[in-house]
Order: C-alpha cells, then sequence, then structure tokens
C-alpha cells in the first residue's frame, strides 16, 4: 500500500471517529439490551469547561489555616468560627470538648487509659484514619497500643497481628446474609461478640511496619471484655516467661480484666478456657489515650441501637470511653434521591446520637459526614452525586441540634467533584471506584481530623492562663 494511500486511510478513520463523536447521543444507543455509548463532544466540551479543584493547593490553604498567625485570640476566633476546616460545635460552644480534654490531662498524669471509639462504614477498615488520630492523641497525652478489636475477625487490622484458635465463634450485627448472626442483642461496643466454649488461644503481636510509630510497637497491658461467663470461665495472660495476675471489675454483669505487664512487650498470648460471650480483647498501656477502630462495611450508621444499651452503658464505663465518633452517611448517598429520602435518613441519625448519649453520658459525640463520592453519568463524565451537599448540611445540622459536633470530610476535601481530583493525584489519594481513600488519602484525613481536634485542645489549654473575661470578650460569649 502506498503512503498517499496510508494516509487517506488514517484521516478517513479519524473523520469516522470524529463524526460519531460529534452525533452519537449522549445516552447511547440500545443494542440487543445493551447500551452503547460513545464520548461525546458535548461531555468533554463541559467536562474542559468545569473548574477543577486543586488537591495540592486546597490542602497547602489546609496548612496555612491552621498555622498560628497574627494575635493569638484573634487566631482561634477566627478559626473556630470561620474556617472550613474545624469542627462545628453546638451553639457555637468552644467549651464543648472541655470535659474530653480534662480526662485526657488526667489519665497522663494519674496512668489512666481514657478509649475514644471511633465507629465508621469501611472508610475506616485497617485502621485507616483512626491510626492517625490515635498517633496524635498519643503523642500528645501518652498512651500505648492499638486498642480495642475482636476476639476472632477474618478482617486484618494495620497496627497489630491478632490469630484465634479452639473454641471461639463470631457473631456480627452487620454485613451480609452470609454473616453469621446471634440470637441476641448482647454484641458490645465493636457490633459484634465472640462466643467461646471449651479451650483456645488468642496470639497477639504488635506490627512493626517502617512507618509504625514507636508507641504503637509495643504495649504494656492486655485486657478482655466479657460476660454471661460460666463459674470455670478462666484466662491467663503470658508474654515470653511472665505471667501476671488480673485485675478485674465489674458492672452489671460485664466484666474488664486487664493485665499489665512491668515493662513493654510486643507480643503475648491468651488462653482461655470456660465458657463466656467475649465482647472484644485490647492492648493499651498503662495509660493515656487509645483510640478503637470499629469499621462496619457497609454500614449506614443507623443499626447501632440494636445493640443491648444496658451492655453498652456498662462496658463504656469500665472502658472509660470519653469520645464516641461516627462516620457515617457514605453508603447512604446512592440512595438519596430525594429531600424526603434524606429527611428520612436524618430521622435515625438523630436515633444514633440520642442512644450514645444515653449509653455513654459521660462521653462527647463527634459525628462525621461522608466524603465525596463520584458516579460516571450517561455521557461518560465522572461527576459528584447530585443531592451530595444536601445531605451533608443535613446531617451537620441534626448532629449540632442533638448536642454532637460535626467535621464536615466532605468540604475539607475541595467540597464538589473534589474526589475525581484526589483520585488522580499523584500519588493517588483516592482508588478508582471513586468513594474510598487509599492509605496515603486516608492519612491525609487523619490528620487533619487531629491537627483540628488539638486545634481546639490548645485553646483549651492558653485558656488556663488567660482572664475569662478577656477570653470571652475576643471570643465575643
Amino acid at each position: 500500500m502506498k503512503a498517499r494511500q496510508v494516509l487517506v486511510f488514517i484521516c478517513g478513520v479519524f473523520l469516522l471517529l470524529g463524526t460519531a463523536w460529534a452525533a452519537f447521543p449522549a445516552r447511547g444507543v440500545r443494542v440487543a439490551g445493551k447500551t452503547l455509548r460513545f464520548a461525546s463532544f458535548q461531555g468533554r466540551l463541559r467536562d474542559a469547561m468545569e473548574e477543577k479543584v486543586d488537591v495540592d493547593a486546597v490542602l497547602d490553604a489546609l496548612d496555612n489555616r491552621f498555622s498560628m498567625h497574627g494575635d493569638t485570640l484573634a487566631f482561634y476566633k477566627e478559626f473556630f468560627y470561620e474556617n472550613p476546616d474545624r469542627i462545628y460545635l453546638p451553639n457555637d460552644d468552644y467549651t464543648f470538648f472541655d470535659p474530653l480534654f480534662r480526662s485526657f490531662e488526667r489519665a497522663k498524669r494519674e496512668g489512666k487509659t481514657v478509649r475514644v471509639a471511633h465507629y465508621g462504614d469501611s472508610q475506616i477498615e485497617l485502621d485507616r484514619i483512626s491510626m492517625d488520630l490515635r498517633e496524635a492523641l498519643q503523642t500528645r497525652f501518652g498512651g500505648s497500643g492499638t486498642g480495642m478489636f475482636p476476639a476472632l475477625t477474618n478482617t486484618p487490622m494495620a497496627s497489630v497481628s491478632h490469630s484465634a484458635s479452639g473454641g471461639f465463634i463470631s457473631y456480627t450485627m452487620f454485613g451480609d446474609s452470609t454473616t453469621r448472626r446471634a440470637g441476641h442483642k448482647r454484641y458490645g461496643p465493636l457490633a459484634q461478640v465472640t462466643g467461646f466454649n471449651g479451650n483456645g488461644t488468642i496470639g497477639l503481636r504488635a506490627r512493626k511496619e517502617k512507618s509504625t510509630p514507636d508507641h504503637v510497637r509495643y504495649f504494656q497491658s492486655v485486657s478482655i471484655l466479657y460476660g454471661k461467663a460460666s463459674d470455670d470461665f478462666m484466662v491467663t495472660v503470658q508474654a515470653d516467661t511472665v505471667k501476671p495476675k488480673a485485675v478485674v471489675r465489674e458492672k452489671d454483669g460485664v466484666r474488664w480484666a486487664t493485665w499489665t505487664f512491668r515493662n513493654p512487650v510486643e507480643k503475648a498470648t491468651l488462653k482461655v478456657t470456660g465458657k463466656a460471650e467475649i465482647y472484644g480483647v485490647s492492648t493499651d498501656g498503662t495509660g493515656g489515650v487509645t483510640v478503637d477502630n470499629v469499621p462496619m462495611r457497609g454500614s449506614t450508621g443507623t443499626i447501632l441501637t440494636n445493640i443491648d444499651k444496658d451492655l453498652m452503658k456498662a462496658s463504656f464505663e469500665l472502658d472509660n470511653t470519653q469520645l464516641v465518633i461516627l462516620q457515617f452517611g457514605g453508603n447512604f448517598v446512592p440512595a438519596a434521591k430525594s429531600s424526603k429520602a434524606i429527611s428520612g435518613y436524618m430521622d435515625k441519625v438523630r436515633e444514633q446520637i440520642a442512644w450514645f448519649q444515653a449509653a455513654a453520658p459521660q462521653a462527647k459525640i463527634l459525628f462525621i459526614g461522608p466524603s465525596d463520592m463520584a458516579i460516571s453519568t450517561e455521557d461518560g463524565r465522572i461527576v459528584s452525586y447530585r443531592r451530595l451537599p444536601e445531605l451533608v448540611d443535613s446531617l451537620k445540622a441534626v448532629s449540632l441540634n442533638s448536642g454532637a459536633a460535626y467535621w464536615d470530610l466532605y468540604r475539607m476535601m475541595g467540597g464538589q467533584n473534589s474526589m475525581t481530583q484526589w483520585v488522580r493525584h499523584r500519588p493517588p489519594y483516592a482508588g478508582p471506584d471513586y468513594i474510598h481513600f487509599t492509605p496515603a488519602g486516608a492519612k491525609v484525613v487523619g490528620e487533619t481530623l487531629s491537627r483540628s481536634l488539638l486545634t481546639y485542645y490548645d485553646f483549651y489549654d492558653l485558656r488556663k492562663s488567660v482572664p475569662k473575661s478577656a477570653v470571652q470578650q475576643q471570643m465575643g460569649r
């Protein structure tokens, strides 16, 4: 074939494709029950004209907004009332977290452990976001270990290697129809319960990845939360040749047993005999803060009220839970097709918040709404779900009106259509499903959440040395 003929052929192909590009219906053509689509010229033109979210610019601006500048009190006033990365507080009350911060300080000073329970959907699986919050809080207030996890689980954990053998059976209240359900509501604070009967062993080892901070590479105490125990139920804990004795506390039939080592350890073995319901195992330090990661894949966060409230109340009191984080909404986004649907979901969220306030009256509640999420349109574009902003604003309003704090993850990312840019970022901050963060993206989120919470602590600490009248005058209240 001559060169001229090749050129004519190539030009003809481009002309044919160009004609199809300009003329092909945006909604596609139905053929044999299938829809054939071709990227439309109009769609690509709209895509090119859309304002793109520059992720690096968003994060640079975010970093600048956390930087102290000018008058100190003026900085805090601007942060609490105007900064889009702030934690929104009921009635704009900047003292909202003061009781929590006092408990953090006592934990560090008196050698007690304060717990933060972080509930969420698959966005927090593998300890994502939770681990960064844990690291920040333990760096500031002390503590070690990785918090509470089920005695038997198939879900890997980023911070601790865990194995169990023997008479353990796991029951989970969330998941698909293949998940084993218990014939009761005693699921405990992890929304799971492990039935145990006979003999068994649980092996624990702190993970030692390159990025693992020192205070997570070891633990100094092991605890087990259980109930419905037989008279012969017994647990022994051993690290190398050391076998500490247990200190057991009880509340309304729920028991919290703790074994403390003289020195930090990297691994331990629990030997269990008898019969009981085990609600969780925890590796911690001898004081400070710990964060429990409770991922509930597929959940919209509306089933937690099905747990036995008396059991939860006793558990939260025994393990000293002072902050409950509820990070949900993402799994509801595809169903948010109308204001009526969103309103119905808000009723359920309001119920969950009230339930936790009753189950953990000593704790503060922080709700984290969904991230930006994107979907493919008929003309091939990837855009945010249409009603996502309405859902986010509704969650914020319900949380604040219910007496809970709120953190706006959607707008922290950059708002509408930011997810597509988080996916395209190098390194990618989100995966190709346009829903879930990558480890790098989750770290950005976790660190930003931590910085926001600790900004409130810094202001709390500052107020100890500043006259109350000066603070009230500057803050306008």
